[in-house]
């Protein structure tokens, strides 16, 4: 999955991939999340960062949404992720941006961050938990990371309980590598040290942004081809195309929870 991310990054920074993207998201940063502007907008709010206060981004790709966030409120933020490239595209956008002085990426895991206890005001992460095998064990280290009386605020893409198991393989087929998950997030928030104070329901929207995105695919298909290959395009329309019942019937959900360490 690294190397898939390395190859994807590589490409994000094309014009006709920042113009799909501010199609979907509102935004041209190389995010390989579903995180919109509005959200975006939604997380800084619900972070309660501010200039002087500092933010880790954990699975922080190319720097969507941390960096505008770190934009907009006048935060620090240190980015932390494992693909090179991911980083490489986000320092070149924070020293594009003029916040390189408060920016620095580190490439690491998740469940093993360089980082000293309590150092952080507040931590985020945009549908990368959906991604990862060992979901508890990045949810431990954030506690460990995180201040107390901060915060943390991540966006997800998970199941709702009680699926038949005809409906549970409809999903899993249609979602993330790793969006099956042992246990509730509420119950793995609570194992690993963390109260949930908020919880948005964002699947109607995640619906909306896949239309978005079948829709942008489309149009710019020649461009795409030239730039990937017709395979690997008709792949990703494919790709889009089997999710969207999913998510419509709600087999696969999409939230933003936020939690403070209790």
């Amino acid at each position: 999955m690294i190397r898939e991310f390395e190859t994807s990054y590589r490409k994000v920074t094309t014009p006709v991939m920042q113009t799909i993207e501010r199609s979907v998201c509102g935004c041209d940063y190389g995010g390989t999340s579903w995180t919109t502007r509005e959200e975006a907008e939604t997380m800084a709010r619900l972070l309660a960062v501010r200039r002087g206060k500092r933010m880790l981004e954990v699975g922080a790709g190319a720097g969507w949404p941390a960096l505008y966030i770190a934009t907009l409120t006048g935060c620090s933020v240190i980015l932390t992720d494992l693909p090179i490239e991911g980083l490489r595209v986000a320092s070149d956008r924070a020293a594009k941006d003029r916040i390189d002085d408060r920016c620095v990426v580190v490439q690491a895991d998740g469940v093993a961050l360089p980082v000293k206890d309590a150092a952080f005001d507040a931590i985020s992460h945009s549908d990368v938990l959906c991604c990862l095998a060992d979901k508890e064990g990045v949810l431990d280290e954030c506690r460990r990371a995180v201040r107390k009386g901060g915060r943390m605020v991540f966006s997800v893409i998970h199941l709702p309980a009680g699926l038949s198991a005809t409906d549970r393989a409809e999903a899993m087929d249609a979602g993330p590598p790793f969006v099956e998950a042992h246990a509730a997030y509420e119950t793995m928030l609570a194992k690993t040290g963390w109260q949930v104070t908020s919880h948005i329901d964002l699947t109607n929207a995640f619906a909306a942004s896949m239309r978005r995105l079948i829709r942008a695919q489309e149009a710019n298909a020649d461009e795409l081809i030239r730039c990937s290959g017709a395979e690997p395009v008709r792949e990703s329309i494919a790709r889009a195309r089997k999710k969207l019942p999913a998510i419509d019937r709600r087999l696969l959900l999409r939230s933003i929870f936020v939690a403070k360490p209790v």
